[in-house]
């Protein structure tokens, strides 16, 4: 009978252990989805359903108009990070952007993610940002196809290409951070990875 009791009662701690544990979780996500604006959220809800085909002469039957900041940001990013790039690369790195203002890990809008780190030497995330070199547009014809694949992107087009990649780089680099982070694809001359999840220890 004290060996029942015994069995009862370790069985019980267990069951409260677990409900804390869940307790805590439950209050970490919590707090993770105060920290997210409301603007934020409602963007994942609201994403409508946008088909899309990687091609030029799909991407030219396409109209757009003039966004607002996060629509440009991301536009000039991709003329230049990407405008050399086949439609396909385009809308790859385009994910990546999209992917990174989506995690934690860095900030929650397109501008933010692109100018991060500018000014700070050996600190900017994406390169044109800090090159020294003004950003002039000079090829409108690529400028106005990028545009309509950042229309696209911020609208809430799909993002199956990169596998949730959040960094990437040309073939003809090979920074310290892309021997620890998985790879996930190859697209055109770019190299794409996805940041390892860090999970917290208690």
């Amino acid at each position: 009978m004290l060996r029942i009791a015994l069995v009862f009662f370790v069985a019980l701690a267990g069951a409260a252990k677990a409900d804390t544990s869940a307790e805590k979780l439950v209050a970490a996500e919590r707090q993770a989805l105060k920290a997210v604006s409301d603007d934020r959220l409602a963007g994942y809800m609201d994403r409508p359903k946008v088909d899309v085909e990687y091609s030029r002469e799909w991407l030219s039957t396409k109209s757009f108009d003039a966004g607002d900041a996060e629509w440009r940001c991301l536009a000039e990013a991709l003329y230049f990070e990407a405008r050399g790039e086949s439609v396909k690369g385009q809308f790859a790195v385009a994910e990546v952007i999209l992917n990174r203002v989506d995690s934690a890990a860095f900030p929650d809008t397109v501008c933010g993610v692109i100018n991060q780190g500018t000014g700070r030497k050996y600190q900017c995330q994406f390169t044109y940002t800090c090159d020294g070199h003004a950003e002039v547009i000079a090829e409108p014809r690529a400028f106005e196809r990028v545009s309509k694949v950042a229309h696209l992107m911020v609208k809430g087009a799909p993002r199956p290409l990169t596998k949730g990649a959040t960094h990437y780089h040309t073939r003809a680099v090979s920074p310290n951070w892309s021997r620890k982070f998985p790879r996930t694809t190859t697209i055109g001359v770019h190299h794409f990875y996805r940041m390892p999840t860090r999970l917290s220890s208690n």
